[in-house]
């Protein structure tokens, strides 16, 4: 292919759909759509009432962003707003923070507060002071009403559910520390203050909802998708020996940004040689050799949403001998992994069908190396027994959504990523790669199947000019 000159390398990469950074719910969704999920939520609290507590302000010169589960289910993204939802009024109540021009002249810009503005913003048509909440409170309490909030801890930017959880148990634990999450803290005073009140677990419900995707938030996440292949396909075409990890980092930052992420989906996962062993290895220090594999993992927080998508590439844009003998078999069996992936299948039907297809191609590989040949033997076994499931994770407004893959069949709608690894054990190397699978009416479809795989397309990607031929360089 002719190289392309540098000015187009950037029109390609740059191109987008949506570039300005996001700050309300309502420049990702209609009012409709947090509504919706609202009226869910009535329907499986029947006469309780469920009460979210938004984020904090950030504690400094950061960027605030809400946690997932307020975010789910209203789109405001103000510090300590409320919400609470009546399921025997079918009605919805937030309370805000009043108008602060301190607040944002230095530091958050333009907010909302109570007024015509906010309830046309967020479709609620009851919006409150914050200071009214106290009042609002005492009276669930003394109506006796059960109470449905999240148990979890809050979920921000580059987490999981499990992840702030578990921290906050530890810290519960520690004997110097002792302190407990906000929603602990939350559930606690509303128990002080009627110590009759039942109170029950919100998660489940909005788990359960966020678990399979509207066609809205399908388009918010396959665009996170599009920007996160962009990503690794600048760094693929700017990999060279000498260069570190983090460069590539900076490559792929650099498309995320531009295309208007928020940040990162996740920290950056960038190994090269000995270092692919470990699957989330993070230091990004290293120094890319002649004759490493590397291994991108990385992708953009967008609206609030997330992707996830892996590839691996040979530092020096041409693979071995040997790196083909393994990438190569490890992409076949990959690829049986994906098509075995059908609409109403189970987890397991599918591992099942994709070992039928994995001994076909064992059997007829031409396999030169024992070590190979082994790596790849432990890999399908490993699906033979179905140990440690193999087909990934959730993924939607975390990396590691909830919902989980424990679902009876696949169903349209859900989106998960495949991941598996095979580990070269004996030589401290392993392959992964992981791509963005959204079930369909019809099957599946792989939303990041334009970052190139095939080793003769990463090779073809790999000649082009990247990112580090554009930058202008001061003579010292």
């Amino acid at each position: 292919m002719e190289k392309r000159s540098v000015p187009l390398i950037l029109a390609a990469t740059l191109t987008t759909l949506a570039a300005q950074p996001v700050f309300r719910g309502s420049e990702i969704f209609p009012p409709d759509e947090f509504a919706a999920r609202r009226v869910r939520v009535v329907e499986k609290i029947g006469d309780g009432v469920a009460i979210l507590l938004g984020t904090s302000e950030p504690p400094g010169e950061m960027p605030f962003r809400q946690n997932s589960q307020f975010f789910y289910l209203t789109g405001v993204a103000e510090p300590r707003a409320v919400v609470v939802i009546d399921g025997r009024a079918k009605t919805t109540t937030l309370f805000l923070a009043p108008k602060n021009d301190r607040r944002e002249q230095s530091m958050f810009g333009p907010g909302l507060w109570p007024g015509p503005e906010a309830v046309t913003d967020t479709g609620i048509a009851d919006i409150r002071p914050r200071d009214g909440l106290t009042a609002a409170l005492d009276q669930i309490t003394k109506d006796h009403r059960t109470v449905f909030t999240p148990f979890a801890a809050e979920v921000l930017g580059s987490q999981s559910q499990g992840d702030p959880t578990r921290m906050w148990a530890a810290n519960k634990r520690d004997p110097w520390d002792g302190r407990d999450s906000r929603e602990q803290t939350f559930i606690a005073k509303l128990k002080a203050a009627s110590p009759d009140l039942e109170v029950k677990d919100l998660d489940p419900i909005v788990n359960a909802l966020r678990a399979v995707k509207s066609p809205r938030e399908v388009d918010v996440i396959r665009e996170a998708t599009r920007i996160a292949g962009l990503g690794i396909m600048e760094a693929m075409r700017d990999a060279r020996p000498g260069m570190h990890e983090y460069e590539l980092q900076a490559d792929a930052e650099y498309v995320f940004k531009k295309n208007g992420a928020l940040g990162a989906s996740y920290f950056a996962l960038i190994a090269t040689g000995p270092n692919t062993y470990y699957t989330h290895y993070n230091k990004n220090t290293a120094t890319l050799k002649d004759g490493d594999l590397v291994q991108f993992d990385y992708a953009p927080d967008f609206k609030y949403y997330q992707s996830d998508v892996t590839r691996v590439f040979p530092a020096n844009g041409k693979f071995t001998p040997r790196q083909r003998e393994y990438y190569g078999i490890y992409l076949k069996l990959y690829q049986a992994l994906m098509t075995s992936i059908q609409v109403h299948m189970t987890p397991k039907d599918v591992t099942v069908e994709a070992v039928k297809k994995m001994d076909a191609i064992m059997a007829s590989y031409r396999f030169t190396d024992p070590a190979i040949k082994t790596a790849a033997t432990t890999f399908v076994e490993m699906y033979r027994s179905f140990r440690g499931g193999g087909l990934g994770h959730n993924v939607g407004l975390e990396v590691h959504d909830v919902g989980g893959l424990q679902a009876p069949t696949f169903e349209p709608g859900r989106i998960f990523t495949i991941e598996p690894e095979m580990r070269l054990e004996g030589e401290h190397q392993g392959v992964r790669l992981e791509d963005m699978i959204l079930i369909t009416d019809r099957g599946y479809e792989n939303l990041s199947a334009f970052v190139p795989i095939e080793i003769a397309d990463i090779e073809k990607l790999m000649a082009e000019p990247g990112l580090s031929d554009a930058q202008v360089r001061v003579k010292k």
